[in-house]
């Protein structure tokens, strides 16, 4: 909304709140018996020249004197005309007024009239797309249609003239106005202060505009009711107070809806704050603490996710179920007395109760007078509620549903204590249209607690639980999605164990943020762990992960818009052997690693760049290092070193600083390096995993070359015992000479055509956490494990072999295969 626009809208109450409406009292013939002093500001006549002339003779148009007069004789709707008409003014100017009459009884049973009159100039229509509320005395103005009363006071405020419509609007019967003072009419605080105010006015001649006081009705009358007067006083033919002419309209719609307003707009500020399902409610049941109640309630279904533990495994009490929990709770007295439960703990009813009606019927329980003695419904619902209800003389009680998507979420109780006004219809409007406006938000926290707690586990089965990097590498890691929201991205790490003591170490990026860019970094990481069981090259690694990029994006790919779909994304793979500490690396459009060694001096290794993945555009390439003890290996995603006008070279160099730190702990570096070098605020996801190398001692590793000959297996099998008698494994030996003994006989009779003492066999034993076996030879061939008959008399060597270790498989070297099985060793005391 513009500002000329605004300013508009705010200029037309002050318009209409300055008017004073000219005021004169007519007898039955149209004679002008009392005059007001803007009737003299209006025509000029004052109060001496008008009084006692025929009100007529002002109008200045025939058409308007017929019209007053028909007005009159058939005395229209609650006894009141109103009408455009134009009068004369003293010095002979005419001006057009709205001008309004209303008919009077009074004591001597003859009928009088009241007639108000404004000038129309200074009448603004009333815009309609005003926000500003109409001023009770703009109705006054402005429309006939607003039942308005009328009562004539004389010089002691006794009334001698009243219309209909007063009776009506305060239940009192015309007899018991006539004669009788405000005060003596209606009793109260609010008739003694308006009385007050018509002595100021009789004194001063200076009306009283739109003065609210409250309508004494009688008992059998439960809806209160607001009414606001307007007083002037009244001259005679002399100039002196005659008396005052009060003029009452009943505004108390326009004044709930007011109200209404302004507790919906302070529910659109304080409620919904947060994505909190628990402060959601609390706000709700704040908000209607003291402006609708005395104690409010919010009790949640076990459909809404509160982070507790589920209600359905709690078990009822005393026949009582536990289908709510507390999430919301305010009352008037500190400490919250009147409540059974706390904020959190489960809200125990029973199955006939209220609460649990509601919450099936989804419809509002209203008990405007609650009955809370002794053998009423309290009895059947739990003593304790009805003691509670009792001591706190809880007399008016409201329980509403909370809607959210066709669904019940629960119930808010709204209860009246030291008010003393039972609810009303009006108060039940509010509370529906409060709990509504909740409604909304807690779907919106329950949604958030739902979708953050899906993508949260989403997160725990993408990204490793507890990477490790065994006897090869002490690992430490850190992942900042972008997406704060859901907690995750396209970035992923793993630190795979592979065989003979190594470790697999991965970082890679899939473009994108969000759960859709983790999804496909899921898939991209499920099928290089496969690839990394196969425990192939780096290179190779990355072709293959490369391909089944590809595959799943044109699986994906709708037919129509084949193009549609991609899946783009950088890897780093690094394979680091403790044995020989060379770690073999290839990486797939992905920033260079960082390599630290034990002087905190900090490279980036020149490894062929590469594509990413999924473009299929240019083989990759390994390449191989080799790493001092203690070294430290950093890869890393892009999001740590780039930033928005900041050139990669720039944060590369950050790096190197940051990295050079030797005296650090892994994970204090690792935290503040991400710490100094995170961009603020974050336009991608960071990713950085650290691991310190490990080598291992040379009485860790045993290794023999036999030639390919059966009468060695029984030398093979003596060497491995003798060396695991040295390691204090004497237990794992009987285990282990039959591990050797299928193995090298398959590796004579499968791998090498039979004996052939030009062909080698090696074995190599490795204590790290496992105790591995290693058996080499020339062939390419992988041996399988067949699904045994009991006929086959051949076959049950690996069979054998899989009884005996915790783990065994393959893997290619560049002149033939190895073999090799894991045992578990025993745990270290």
């Amino acid at each position: 909304m513009s500002s000329s626009t605004e300013t508009g809208v705010s200029e037309v109450p002050t318009a209409i709140e300055t008017v004073s409406p000219a005021i004169a009292l007519l007898d039955a013939q149209g004679t002008v018996v009392g005059w007001s002093q803007a009737a003299q500001q209006l025509v000029g006549y004052a109060a001496a020249e008008a009084v006692g002339q025929s009100a007529a003779v002002l109008l200045v148009a025939a058409d308007d004197r017929a019209k007053v007069s028909r007005a009159a004789q058939e005395s229209t709707l609650w006894g009141r005309w109103s009408d455009i008409a134009r009068v004369r003014h003293r010095d002979g100017r005419s001006i057009d007024v709205r001008l309004c009459v209303s008919a009077l009884s009074g004591q001597d049973g003859l009928d009088s009239w009241v007639v108000w009159a404004t000038d129309k100039a200074l009448l603004p229509a009333w815009p309609a797309g005003a926000t500003a509320p109409v001023p009770p005395l703009a109705t006054l103005l402005l429309t006939s249609r607003v039942p308005i009363g009328v009562v004539i006071g004389d010089t002691h405020l006794r009334c001698v003239r009243v219309n209909d419509t007063q009776g009506a609007l305060d239940s009192t019967p015309l007899p018991q106005w006539l004669g009788r003072r405000l005060t003596e009419v209606a009793p109260g605080t609010g008739s003694e202060s308006l009385e007050a105010i018509m002595h100021q006015v009789l004194e001063s001649g200076d009306s009283a505009m739109d003065v609210d006081y409250q309508a004494s009705l009688p008992a059998n009358v439960r809806n209160n009711r607001m009414l606001t007067a307007s007083v002037f006083r009244l001259d005679d033919a002399q100039g002196r107070a005659m008396g005052v002419c009060t003029v009452s309209v009943d505004v108390t719609e326009s004044r709930r809806a007011r109200e209404r307003l302004a507790i919906l707009g302070e529910a659109s500020r304080r409620i919904g704050t947060t994505l909190d399902v628990m402060q959601t409610a609390q706000e709700l049941a704040d908000l209607a603490v003291p402006f609708l109640a005395d104690y409010a309630t919010v009790d949640l279904a076990e459909s809404v996710p509160l982070g507790e533990e589920p209600l359905a495994h709690l078990g009822p009490q005393n026949g009582r179920i536990p289908v709510f929990r507390r999430a919301g709770l305010a009352s008037i007295h500190p400490g919250t007395p009147d409540s059974l439960f706390a904020r959190g703990e489960p809200v125990f009813v029973s199955p006939t109760s209220p609460f649990t009606s509601v919450l099936r019927s989804g419809k509002s329980h209203f008990v405007p007078i609650l009955d809370a003695s002794s053998g009423t419904w309290l009895d059947h619902h739990g003593a304790m509620r009805a003691e509670k209800i009792r001591e706190h003389a809880m007399h008016s009680l409201m329980v509403v549903p909370i809607h959210a998507r066709g669904v019940v979420l629960g119930v808010a109780v709204f209860v009246r204590t030291e008010d003393p006004r039972p609810f009303e219809e009006d108060d039940l409007l509010l509370a529906e249209e409060l709990v509504n406006w909740a409604a909304l938000a807690l779907d919106n926290a329950r949604q958030y607690v739902r979708e953050r707690s899906a993508a949260l586990a989403l997160q725990r089965l993408l990204h490793p639980h507890r990477p490790a990097g065994g006897s090869a590498a002490d690992v430490a890691w850190c992942y900042l999605p972008t997406d704060s929201y859901h907690g995750i991205g396209g970035d992923w790490f793993d630190v795979i164990p592979l065989s003979g003591a190594r470790v697999a170490l991965v970082v890679g990026d899939v473009v994108g943020h969000g759960i859709n860019a983790a999804a496909q970094m899921g898939q991209l990481r499920t099928v290089m762990h496969t690839l990394a069981e196969m425990d192939m090259p780096p290179d190779e690694v990355l072709s293959r992960l490369d391909e089944q990029a590809i595959r799943l994006t044109e699986a994906e790919a709708d037919p129509r818009h084949p193009d549609s779909t991609t899946m783009a994304a950088t890897c780093l793979y690094a394979v680091y052997d403790p044995i020989t500490r060379t770690c073999t690396m290839a990486r797939a459009g992905h920033p260079p690693p960082a390599v630290i060694d034990p002087h905190g001096h900090v490279t980036f290794p020149d490894l062929p760049t590469g594509a990413p993945l999924g473009l299929e555009l240019v083989p990759f390439e390994s390449v191989t290092l080799k790493l001092a003890e203690g070294s430290v290996l950093a890869l890393y995603t892009d999001g740590l070193i780039e930033a928005r006008g900041r050139d990669i070279s720039a944060g590369m160099n950050r790096l190197r600083a940051v990295l050079a730190r030797p005296a650090h702990t892994l994970d204090d570096l690792c935290s503040s390096t991400v710490d100094t070098l995170r961009a603020k605020p974050p336009s991608d996801d960071v990713t950085l995993l650290l691991a310190r190398t490990h080598s291992l001692s040379a009485d860790q590793v045993a290794s023999w070359q036999f030639p390919s000959d059966f009468a060695v297996i029984s030398r093979a099998r003596t060497l491995a015992t003798r060396q695991l008698t040295r390691w204090g494994l004497e237990h794992l030996a009987e285990s282990t000479e039959l591990i050797v003994s299928e193995l090298f006989t398959n590796a004579i009779v499968h791998g090498n055509g039979g004996c052939n003492s030009d062909r080698r066999v090696g074995l190599r034993l490795i204590r790290h956490e496992m105790l591995t076996c290693e058996v080499s030879d020339a062939s390419h061939c992988h041996p399988l494990l067949r699904h045994l008959r009991t006929t086959d008399e051949h076959g049950r060597g690996l069979f054998l072999v899989t009884q005996l270790s915790h783990r065994w498989g393959t893997r290619h070297i560049p002149d033939g295969k190895v073999i090799w099985v894991d045992q578990q060793l025993p745990a270290s005391p």
